[in-house]
């Protein structure tokens, strides 16, 4: 099992470390059958992320074909500004990662039955611009619902959104959650807790999924 978490340029250094720091904990606890690697989709490189300048070095190049997962963080930067002044808000950084080779490996990604794509916080706005994820159900950072809307994502308030093969989280710490989900998801429970007990942090929220009754409206 190999968890390829992909770097941009602009990228949230949490929305990477977080789930990069949960799964490489996963991994010692199954006795390394899950590798994780920092990767881009122009192959090894320091990549400068939008938090005061933070690099960190991709390991190799983002490969579709590899059975696990591909999870792409969101960007770190100004919330309002105009871009035409040379202000990099953080949609004009998603918007630039999704015009880039990522989309057409991301799109490999999903093509192939032995990978689930995952998305941090913006992430999944970069799936969307990209055309990805179009129909599907996701969730990014409460004020980028509307991007996923518009797009013709159907938005989902919740903490971790599993869509099959697409599985989303919301703001940068719901990296952590991410993780343990993914953890959880292939390995089981005891893993997942495991993990939970070194990082003296608990999973929340419940994962939506689009199956079960609908609720009714009080």
């Amino acid at each position: 099992m190999h968890a390829q978490i992909v770097l941009y340029d602009g990228f949230d250094p949490l929305d990477v470390i977080a789930p990069f720091e949960v799964l490489a904990a996963g991994s010692e606890r199954v006795g390394g059958d899950l590798t994780v690697t920092l990767v881009s989709a122009e192959g090894p490189r320091s990549v400068v992320g939008g938090t005061r300048g933070l690099a960190l070095t991709a390991a190799a190049a983002l490969d579709p074909s590899e059975r696990g997962c591909v999870i792409v963080p969101g960007a770190s930067g100004p919330i309002a500004g105009d871009p035409d002044d040379g202000v990099e808000t953080i949609p004009v950084l998603l918007a630039r990662a999704a015009q880039t080779d990522l989309t057409p490996l991301l799109r490999k990604a999903f093509d192939n039955p032995e990978v689930t794509v995952a998305g941090v916080c913006g992430g999944s706005v970069v799936m969307a611009m990209s055309g990805l994820i179009e129909g599907r159900h996701a969730v990014t950072h409460h004020l980028g619902l509307e991007l996923l809307e518009a797009a013709g994502v159907h938005a989902v308030a919740a903490r971790v959104v599993d869509d099959g093969d697409l599985i989303t989280a919301g703001g940068v710490t719901s990296g952590l959650d991410l993780a343990l989900y993914l953890l959880d998801r292939w390995y089981g429970p005891r893993i997942a807790h495991a993990v939970e007990g070194l990082f003296e942090y608990e999973r929340r929220g419940t994962v939506w999924r689009p199956a079960g009754r609908e609720p009714v409206e009080a």
